[in-house]
């Protein structure tokens, strides 16, 4: 597995976004535990999380408390493993997302995450999303002291805009390592963002990174998503006798030397497909093909 940048830690340069095992549709627990499993087994060291990622109504932590529990029955060396965890968004019982950035809030859900991951410190503690109605250089001010105190290694932010980038920056210096944006060959609206991430050294962790990509086997036809403009995904995968998802993620490795893909997976092979985009080098045809299919949606761009 190649590795990437993330601050100062050396990461596999796909990981595992651990959030379809603990919300709606999830998997139960053993074939849950299998798929944190299938990633480490495939090289994969940093896992993504957060404490909203649970059922609508449920007690927060679901996820993170899942992710420890592998981990922890993990029969090999974990201790080159990132995890990244998010605070700052709920999950209340009508199913819908809501925003807390109050400095009281992400302290306080801070230090519950660090007793459900059982670590001194958390690996990556990132903003979920920005709070409208709390000033944003006060939630990154909470992340600040949450770094002073030692109960963090590393921060990020989430959904973030170019001008909250330059104040996180500003704010916390070389401890802020990522942000986490949607970006997909269907949503390329932070486009902006990545290249300033570029620009200031930091890590690029999109989410929902297979947006448009749909999920199809390589014995039958590929049913498309969205426009036809994604077909080269599909015609690059068939020519390579591989799935469109590991063609699409090593594109979005060899787009931007700094961008960290966090595919999703609910079950061991889906992981282990997506790991081995890691080691998929595309040539310059195949990458000409793809970026020509791909429309960017962000203005000015």
């Amino acid at each position: 597995m190649r590795d990437r940048l993330l601050g100062d830690v050396r990461v596999s340069a796909i990981g595992l976004g651990a959030m379809p095992l603990s919300i709606e549709g999830r998997p139960d627990e053993e074939r849950a535990v299998a798929t944190v499993h299938a990633a480490l087994d495939a090289g994969v060291t940093l896992l993504d999380t957060a404490d909203s990622y649970h059922l609508p109504g449920a007690e927060p932590g679901h996820n993170e408390l899942l992710v420890a529990r592998a981990l922890a029955a993990y029969g090999g060396d974990t201790s080159g493993v990132l995890v990244a965890t998010k605070g700052g968004r709920g999950r209340p019982a009508d199913g819908s997302w809501t925003v807390d950035g109050s400095p009281r809030h992400l302290k306080s859900a801070a230090e519950a995450s660090l007793k459900r991951l059982g670590v001194e410190a958390i690996g990556l503690y990132q903003l979920h999303k920005p709070d409208p109605v709390v000033p944003f250089a006060e939630s990154v001010g909470a992340l600040r002291e949450l770094l002073d105190e030692g109960k963090i290694r590393l921060a990020g932010i989430s959904n973030a805009t170019v001008e909250q980038i330059r104040q996180a920056h500003e704010i916390l210096g070389d401890k802020l390592a990522s942000v986490q944006n949607r970006y997909s060959p269907a949503v390329r609206d932070s486009e902006p963002e990545l290249r300033l991430c570029a620009e200031l050294g930091l890590a690029f962790l999109p989410w929902s990174p297979l947006g448009g990509i749909s999920r199809s086997s390589l014995d039958g036809p590929s049913r498309l998503e969205g426009e036809n403009r994604f077909t080269a995904f599909h015609t690059v995968a068939r020519d390579r006798g591989v799935s469109p998802q590991r063609i699409c993620l090593a594109w979005l490795l060899s787009h931007a030397p700094n961008m960290l893909p966090i595919p999703g997976a609910s079950r061991p092979s889906t992981i282990q497909d997506s790991a081995a985009a890691a080691d998929l080098a595309l040539s310059t045809e195949e990458l000409g093909r793809l970026e020509a299919s791909v429309e960017v949606t962000a203005p000015g761009v």
